[in-house]
């Protein structure tokens, strides 16, 4: 990596962790700088505007889920096995591998949810793309596959289970946070097994 690409790399890092535990826009460029030994100026040079650095941020933290996620989940046959590896990795990530602040995607949804701007555009583009890849694991955990409408009420279930498993571990301190998230999550998909099949 050449050295202007490797400092990008090391403000992009150091934004992330700083915006687990803050959030974006609470994150200001002479914070970034004081940690990786540069001025100000000096990050700014690699961003056209603080927009440009969330953005990146944002797009490093995409790549790092689905390392942690997806990618591995790939070499399994789509089913139960498969939803269930990705939804313990997802829970790791909200636990301790998104940042010392659990899950970067979680802490931006809120702080950007009525912000309008390319980070809002990006995060709903980002969330949709992955309700549509969460919709088709869970469709191929039957054969024939289960109907879209089925499909879509279980990912919304999944993501509440992921935000209560959050909540519950984070915010309420509660060592049962991954058991309770874990029967909610075989419950739903012993129900799931029970669905009418798409006509």
């Amino acid at each position: 990596m050449k050295k202007g690409a490797a400092t990008q790399a090391r403000i992009v890092a150091e934004a992330g962790r700083m915006a687990s535990v803050r959030g974006l826009a609470a994150v200001s460029l002479n914070d970034i700088a004081e940690a990786v030994g540069l001025s100000k100026s000096g990050v700014f040079k690699h961003f056209g505007d603080k927009e440009d650095l969330h953005l990146a941020v944002l797009n490093a933290t995409v790549e790092r889920f689905l390392t942690l996620t997806w990618a591995p989940a790939l070499k399994m046959p789509p089913g139960r096995q498969r939803l269930g590896f990705i939804f313990e990795r997802w829970l790791d990530w909200v636990e301790t591998k998104g940042g010392p602040g659990g899950c970067p995607f979680m802490q931006a949804s809120v702080e950007f949810d009525d912000q309008p701007g390319r980070v809002r555009d990006f995060l709903q583009q980002l969330h949709r793309r992955w309700g549509r890849t969460l919709t088709a694991e869970i469709r191929a955990l039957t054969n024939p596959p289960l109907s879209f409408e089925s499909a879509n009420q279980a990912v919304f279930d999944l993501r509440s289970y992921v935000m209560g498993f959050n909540q519950q571990l984070r915010l309420l301190d509660d060592k049962d946070a991954r058991l309770m998230a874990r029967g909610a999550f075989s419950t739903l998909l012993d129900r799931l097994s029970l669905e009418p099949a798409a006509a």
